[in-house]
């Protein structure tokens, strides 16, 4: 389940990299919201699947939902449009294992062995190895202003503080209905913030052919993104523990990397290799289970 997460998270900046020319990030979130709680409707009523038990458990869910998909993907998709390049983003965004694990050893009370923050610094440092080639990739006016700069640092937080509420106070439940209130919430919150963007979707070519490129953008993030991964990231958070987790997203941008090789033919460097050799190797130390006393 971890690989297969890995796998598809690392679509999402293939996915901006398609559809972000074609639509305002606000719109396109919101579109996903909408198809993808369309898609979860019915799969629920044929399965009969029951909905969280209680109105503080669904507030629960509201609220990580905000978080992790209104806050986060919000965030990372308005600091790319804005011009950040996505090696800067994935770093920025990259510093959550850290920040989880330091709230977890503050304010948590639970325990980060040395081990696992070793694995914590080398997979960051291996992060960095494999993004640093891409600093700066975002076209034409790219650069890390306060304005962009805001946006991904609300995505870090944001993507943090859900992940951890999510572990302490979101009591296990189906995850079809678990990620519908959560993209309902998310929906709530974005849907005013596109009604607001000046640029519209477009979602045909000037001589009215349909855009392939956004359509085939908006169904992967909906059946692959959504359906997929943001479910496999609810049910990892709800087993795993909350540092684990969060040093499986080292391994995104290596995967990305790898990725964009295949699709796009994008270099891969003796440097790309060493950082996800790196990042694989610190993440193994942190996910390793203890050795029995």
């Amino acid at each position: 389940m971890p690989g297969v997460f890995v796998l598809i998270w690392s679509t999402g900046f293939i996915v901006a990299r398609y559809g972000m020319p074609h639509a305002p990030p606000m719109s396109f979130l919101a579109v996903r919201y909408a198809l993808s709680i369309l898609c979860f409707l019915p799969w629920i009523v044929l399965a009969g699947v029951k909905w969280p038990g209680n109105r503080t458990q669904a507030l629960h869910l509201a609220i990580t939902g905000i978080l992790m998909h209104a806050g986060y993907l919000g965030g990372v998709w308005a600091a790319v449009k804005a011009g950040m390049g996505s090696g800067l983003s994935s770093l920025i965004v990259g510093i959550q294992p850290v920040l989880t694990a330091i709230w977890l050893t503050s304010v948590g009370g639970q325990h980060v062995s040395r081990r696992q923050w070793l694995g914590l610094l080398l997979g960051f440092a291996g992060l960095v190895l494999v993004v640093s080639r891409k600093f700066g990739a975002g076209g034409p006016g790219d650069s890390a202003n306060w304005h962009n700069l805001s946006f991904a640092v609300m995505a870090l937080f944001a993507i943090t503080v859900g992940t951890l509420y999510q572990k302490r106070f979101v009591q296990p439940c189906d995850v079809r209905t678990a990620n519908t209130v959560q993209l309902t919430a998310a929906l709530v919150v974005t849907l005013p913030l596109a009604l607001l963007e000046g640029e519209t979707m477009r979602w045909t070519l000037p001589g009215g052919a349909v855009n392939g490129e956004l359509v085939g953008a908006m169904a992967w993030s909906v059946l692959g993104l959504t359906l997929g991964g943001s479910s496999l990231l609810y049910i990892l958070i709800q087993r795993g523990a909350a540092a684990s987790v969060t040093s499986l997203m080292y391994l995104v941008p290596p995967s990305t990397a790898l990725i964009a090789w295949l699709l796009f033919a994008e270099p891969i460097t003796a440097t790309t290799l060493a950082g996800t050799a790196l990042t694989a190797f610190g993440v193994s130390l942190v996910v390793r289970a203890p050795k029995p006393v």
